[in-house]
């Protein structure tokens, strides 16, 4: 005789198994970079690996130490930056919570460029543009949020963490039971944003958003046609988005003007909620990263759909 859950418990039961799933594939990126931290640390060698974004980080107020964070969002994923940002922190000066919002802006904005980047040139726009885009964009928006943080003397207050990083002089076998620990608090992380996100979608929480935002996308030159999916990019993630996009194109439904301004819209602000909320492991705030980075994003947008001449048909596939 069959077990036969009840719906609320099979529901908690699909969301584990979700999480449990997702936390495999992270992993397998996580732990040899952790690993790969620890060597360099021992050696020495992070400051060094560091150095040529030191005058980077300092424009926007970040220490060296922060270039290494973002460049392993850059090539990876925002879990695999935070597993590094952990492994980082006993050996760099504590951030205040602007500065922890700096980070994590430019994080949101420019990471995981080269999957995302395949997704958007699959769609028909520039692989390269798309990228230089994020770049640009993430250290603008960080460079902008710091002045204004720093001018209004705002939010500095040292970050909270939450989670323990491992101890500078600890031996091998308490930083791996520390890491251990950590790996631990963001499979529980995950499970309660999948959790999170299923709860949202049945009180149809997004379609809420999605009309909300629908006045904002038409001043970004945004059609009707691209409307609901960049929505859908922007809360749940630009391979959502571009996958309904890239369908939209091959039946000849949107135009490449409405292409190249979702794409770019969502490569700059997507998954609002799940990663915006992830955010405050390091102790960021929303004013920067959800506040400050739609706000970036929509402005940036509306100036490059003026900029790009607009085409004379609808994209073909």
């Amino acid at each position: 005789m069959s077990l036969v859950l009840a719906p609320p418990l099979r529901a908690a039961a699909t969301v584990v198994v979700d999480a449990t799933r997702i936390c495999l594939d992270l992993f397998k990126i996580m732990v040899p970079i952790l690993i790969a931290v620890k060597i360099l640390k021992e050696l020495g060698w992070i400051t060094y690996l560091a150095k040529p974004l030191a005058p980077l980080m300092g424009f926007v107020g970040l220490p060296p130490e922060c270039g290494l964070t973002w460049a392993t969002a850059m090539a990876n994923n925002l879990y695999a930056a935070l597993a590094v940002h952990a492994a980082l922190v006993p050996s760099m000066p504590a951030l205040s919570i602007a500065q922890a919002t700096v980070l994590a802006t430019m994080i949101l904005i420019a990471h995981n460029l080269f999957v995302e980047g395949a997704i958007a040139k699959k769609c028909g726009v520039g692989f390269w543009g798309q990228i230089a885009l994020r770049l640009c964009g993430g250290y603008a928006c960080g460079a902008l949020l710091w002045t204004v943080f720093r001018a209004g003397d705002l939010f500095g207050a040292p970050a909270p963490l939450l989670f323990t990083p491992s101890a500078a002089d600890a031996s091998l076998a308490a930083w791996a039971l520390g890491e251990l620990k950590n790996l631990g608090l963001v499979f529980c992380v995950i499970t309660a944003l999948v959790g999170l996100m299923r709860v949202l979608e049945s009180l149809r929480v997004t379609r809420l958003f999605e009309l909300l935002l629908r006045p904002f996308l038409r001043l970004m030159g945004i059609g009707p046609a691209a409307a609901t999916i960049t929505v859908i990019g922007l809360v749940m993630g630009l391979a959502y988005g571009g996958g309904l996009i890239l369908l939209d194109i091959q039946k000849g439904r949107v135009g490449r003007r409405d292409v190249f301004a979702a794409l770019s819209l969502m490569s700059l602000s997507h998954a609002l909620i799940e990663d915006t909320l992830l955010m405050y492991l390091i102790g960021a705030t929303l004013w920067g990263t959800f506040v400050g980075r739609l706000l970036f994003s929509l402005a940036v947008v509306a100036v490059l759909t003026r900029l790009v001449p607009r085409p004379a048909g609808p994209q073909v596939a």
